[in-house]
């Protein structure tokens, strides 16, 4: 007898060809989604957010690159000779301890583990007579200029060690006022310190005729932060720490007021670069 239901069988497959069709079209924007060869390794690595609990995972991926610098300073008067004279500075009632070198702390960065390259501020080692660079491990290394340049206020060091941690450079020119930013480095001499803020502002000048432009931070930034790093929250290194501003206008009781000053990235890799071409010329 033949089967009064024809149309039966066929209900089925219409309904496992529409949902092989419907998945098709699924995986098909899914895919067009992702660049084609994207693998997640290569995209951006977040280390924090806006909406993380703590800072700490960009921390401790970060801070073992920042270093403190100390640096043996010679005494102003000892560069007098009249008061190299110990009767003349009695008479002046100058103490023999004035003349003797003074030490003086800052911060530096470790931007090539491999090259043991340390970026700091100029200012950080001005006129030093010798420089010792402490890593976040304890370990301590005798530092050589490799690059200076005092308009910019940068110094580029180099160390006697190799496989040092390295804090990638960021591009500064993508910071946007309102970028949430960390600054490490070894304040007022106590040891590594970390604070947080924003990006505050971009391109400022420190005054009027300052051709240099600087990022502005309210991350809390004090003496011997001079030279330590200011880092996104892709853990690169975005700017160099490198003024304060203080209304006293004096360096002895100066302290932070929520307005500090970085080196953008782009112009520290300017001076690298340049650093590193005259090294080669020699």
């Amino acid at each position: 007898m033949a089967d009064p239901r024809p149309g039966a069988p066929r209900i089925p497959i219409l309904v496992l060809f529409v949902f092989l069709l419907i998945a098709a079209v699924v995986g098909g924007v899914v895919a067009r989604m992702l660049p084609v060869g994207a693998d997640e390794s290569a995209q951006p690595r977040i280390l924090a957010g806006p909406g993380d609990d703590s800072l700490a995972p960009l921390v401790k991926k970060t801070a073992p690159a920042v270093v403190s610098i100390a640096t043996l300073v010679p005494s102003p008067l000892e560069q007098n000779p009249l008061y190299q004279d110990p009767f003349f500075r009695r008479y002046a009632g100058i103490p023999d301890a004035a003349l003797q070198p003074t030490m003086a702390a800052g911060s530096g960065v470790i931007i090539d583990g491999a090259k043991g390259l340390v970026i700091t501020n100029f200012h950080v080692v001005r006129n030093a007579e010798a420089v010792q660079v402490t890593l976040k491990d304890g370990r301590k290394f005798a530092a050589d200029p490799v690059g200076l340049d005092p308009n910019l206020d940068l110094a580029v060091l180099r160390i006697g060690a190799k496989n040092l941690p390295t804090l990638p450079l960021g591009d500064s020119s993508k910071l946007q006022v309102g970028d949430y930013v960390v600054a490490i480095g070894n304040p007022f001499g106590l040891g590594q310190t970390v604070t947080s803020g924003i990006i505050s502002a971009t391109d400022r000048p420190l005054g009027q005729g300052d051709s240099r432009r600087f990022i502005q931070t309210d991350a809390p930034i004090n003496p011997g932060n001079s030279g330590g790093a200011l880092i996104n929250l892709h853990g690169e290194l975005v700017g160099i720490n490198s003024a304060l501003f203080s209304p006293t206008q004096s360096e002895s009781s100066a302290g932070n007021v929520g307005i500090g000053f970085a080196i953008p990235s782009k112009v520290v890799k300017q001076v690298v670069a340049e650093a590193e071409r005259a090294k080669l010329a020699q």
